[in-house]
């Protein structure tokens, strides 16, 4: 995926959630954060960070924030990116399949899963995609809070096997060159469970690092897993 006109700029503060204010080309400017996570280990005080200007003359925020660098690594923190750079991934690298289309946001049960993928022959696979921004000398983690949500799809997804279609947990992580994922067992560590839960029940588990630049975030390479004490590829 790729974004339109972007700007760097100097991390000044984050009053809320939604808001940051940033040193664009000596100007204090308030921008909208693309991420309503904690991001503490990203947005510090003087670090460098990259923002979308909006084309639209009417909104209150003018830029989006969308990537941040920490200790030289340039990591995407748009929460809204990996649905995109995904959908990019399944449509022209085919990974589950040559014959498989791809239909983003198809509910099954009480969850509306990120992609359901649906064959001719028949098969239909339910794609859950998390978004991965949690760093720690080179492991990632997934959640960086702790999330219901997350809990209730691989649930489903369980249920989803279990009613005799395909199901996958995809962590996009959105920077590259790191060693391997683990749940982050110290925020949540209900969430480790329902992952090695899901992968004995049949629900494949992969993990991929991301190219980031500036403008862009492309899916990469498998990333190697630690669930419990299962060491997974990641990949295909």
């Amino acid at each position: 995926m790729r974004y339109k006109n972007i700007h760097k700029g100097i991390f000044l503060s984050r009053p809320n959630r939604f808001i940051a204010y940033v040193d664009i080309d000596g100007e204090e400017v308030k921008c909208h954060v693309k991420n309503t996570g904690r991001c503490r280990e990203l947005l510090v005080s003087g670090c460098t960070v990259y923002l979308e200007k909006s084309d639209d003359p009417a909104r209150k925020t003018a830029y989006d924030l969308v990537a941040v660098v920490k200790n030289g690594r340039l990591i995407n923190m748009d929460s809204q990116a990996p649905n995109k750079a995904v959908k990019e991934w399944l449509e022209n690298v085919k990974p589950f399949g040559d014959d498989m289309k791809v239909f983003p946001e198809r509910t099954y049960g009480s969850s509306r899963f990120d992609f359901m993928l649906k064959s001719d022959t028949g098969r239909t696979l339910y794609l859950e995609v998390k978004g991965c921004t949690l760093e720690q000398d080179g492991e990632v983690l997934f959640p960086d809070a702790p999330t219901e949500r997350g809990l209730k799809h691989i649930n489903e997804l369980i249920k989803c096997r279990e009613d005799g279609f395909e199901a996958a947990v995809l962590i996009l992580v959105q920077m590259s060159d790191v060693r391997f994922f683990s749940p982050n067992d110290n925020t949540q560590p209900e969430f480790g469970e329902a992952l090695l839960n899901a992968y004995k029940r049949g629900v494949k588990l992969l993990c991929y690092d991301c190219d980031v630049t500036p403008d862009t975030l492309t899916v990469k390479s498998p990333v190697e897993m630690h669930i419990g004490s299962e060491v997974l590829s990641g990949g295909f």
